[in-house]
């Protein structure tokens, strides 16, 4: 009778390990005993760590995204989203489009949905503001930085030229640093080309507490600081956003002033999809986890990353980080405990030190701290680069991802605002004699994408 394993989500925990079951059941899957099954809303994994050297130019965009049809090549993938789980009695219901769903039996299941952005009841929060975790998120706000340059060059309005040249990120963890750093190197970059814009961007970084990036440690995060601001970049730390009503941005400590952007970055939560099933939820919405990553009560669950509360063994009473490093370690414990399962072996419990971070500032910056030796400027910019090259899937997107470095030492990156791609069929409807559909400047409707554009700018 042939065993059906069902995996949840195709990101990191979810591509890494079905890649690993089909090494080790090559066997089984060709012979018919075994069938994996991939179910996750987009044909695609994409390798965050990258996302701000996308935004930047640094990378071609589908450089940092793993197609999951090439890379699993004896795995069924169904492209919709699994809209409740029913464990009990072993059946997943899936949306492939709107209005219909059909039932996916399973015998193993493997919970990877990972996590959203983590928001709060702010004010205009919702209207005005963009999440950094997708790369349609990254290609917006590359289009939208180059574009608004662009217009702030040719506007004669002093009040829409400094909002439009104001970008707000809060959020001091690695994808608010990271983002704004390379963003703001790209606008250093563009701004040689525009003679005829003199004032110069605002870049300010709104975080709640008092340090940033505390995977590299308080010294790190000191000098990241200092290094954010040598700069140009203001850091504003134990400070809070309290509204974003009307592009206008409202501080904790006093400050008011518009912004034409706003990306938030303060932190994730696991994936809300996890409510509507039948395993069992900790306080914080996680999945409760064995170290041996079976969901505790059951035999056949497995989960790991960011959407399970995965005891950490090295830190008695602590959960694992929900970051990159643990979820590829947790997936390859993971893949191998589900193939003990089905072999009757004794399962492996999943034990990892953190051994440090690194982290971008921009080109040819960074700052890391691994195995307690900390670096800064070139070498941790190097070292981060390094180890994302060795992390990331397939050989393919490796070659292609050095092959964008090399040439970007003999050529600039491409300074060219697709603006467009928000909007691809207003040009058709001008054709047509119908009215075009414009977003006033700074307005939501231009922050915020609507699903039909952003499906358009992931295929770009």
């Amino acid at each position: 009778m042939t065993k059906r394993i069902l995996i949840v989500g195709g990101g990191y925990v979810g591509l890494y390990t079905a890649l690993r079951l089909e090494r080790k059941l090559k066997r089984q899957l060709r012979r018919g005993e075994l069938e994996i099954t991939l179910v996750d809303p987009e044909s695609y994994m994409t390798y965050q760590p990258f996302l701000p050297e996308a935004a930047a130019g640094n990378l071609e965009p589908r450089h940092v995204t793993i197609p999951l049809r090439r890379a699993l090549r004896h795995t069924r993938l169904i492209i919709g989203k699994i809209v409740s789980i029913d464990h009990a009695e072993h059946t997943a219901r899936v949306e492939i489009v709107e209005g219909e769903d059909w039932p996916v039996r399973y015998d193993l299941l493997v919970m990877a949905v990972g996590s959203i952005s983590r928001t709060l009841p702010i004010p205009g929060l919702a209207e005005n503001g963009i999440g950094f975790k997708t790369i349609e998120e990254a290609i917006h706000l590359r289009n939208r930085v180059l574009g608004l340059l662009d217009r702030a060059s040719s506007t004669r309005d002093e009040t829409a030229r400094r909002r439009d040249l104001t970008f707000v990120f809060v959020g001091g963890g690695f994808a608010g640093v990271e983002a704004l750093a390379e963003l703001a190197d790209l606008t250093e970059d563009a701004l040689r080309h525009i003679p005829e814009l003199s004032e110069r961007p605002r870049w300010v970084l709104v975080e709640a507490s008092d340090h940033i990036l505390p995977e590299v440690g308080r010294e790190m995060g000191r000098y990241t600081v200092d290094e954010l601001r040598r700069h140009g970049i203001e850091v504003l730390l134990n400070t809070r956003l309290e509204s974003a009503e009307d592009c206008r941005i409202v501080l904790s400590d006093g400050q008011e002033f518009e912004a034409s952007t706003l990306v938030w970055t303060a932190g994730v939560k696991p994936h809300p999809m996890l409510h509507d099933t039948d395993l069992p939820l900790d306080e914080k919405g996680r999945i409760k986890t064995n170290p041996t990553l079976t969901v505790e009560g059951h035999r056949d669950a497995f989960t790991a990353g960011d959407n399970a509360a995965v005891p950490d063994l090295t830190n008695p009473g602590a959960f694992c980080a929900p970051n990159a490093q643990h979820a590829v370690r947790q997936a390859k414990v993971l893949a191998d405990n589900v193939v003990a399962t089905l072999t009757g072996k004794p399962l492996k419990p999943y034990r990892h030190a953190y051994v440090g971070s690194v982290a971008s500032l921009g080109l040819h910056r960074g700052v890391a701290q691994v195995y307690g030796i900390k670096l800064r400027g070139l070498p941790a910019w190097f070292m981060h680069r390094t180890y994302h090259l060795t992390r990331v899937p397939t050989f393919n997107r490796k070659v292609r991802v050095m092959a964008d470095w090399t040439l970007a030492l003999f050529f600039h990156r491409e300074m060219v605002a697709l603006g467009r791609l928000q909007n691809p069929y207003e040009e058709f409807r001008l054709a047509a004699g119908t009215p075009p559909r414009r977003a006033a400047a700074g307005s939501p409707q231009e922050a915020q994408p609507s699903a039909e554009d952003t499906r358009a700018r992931a295929s770009s």
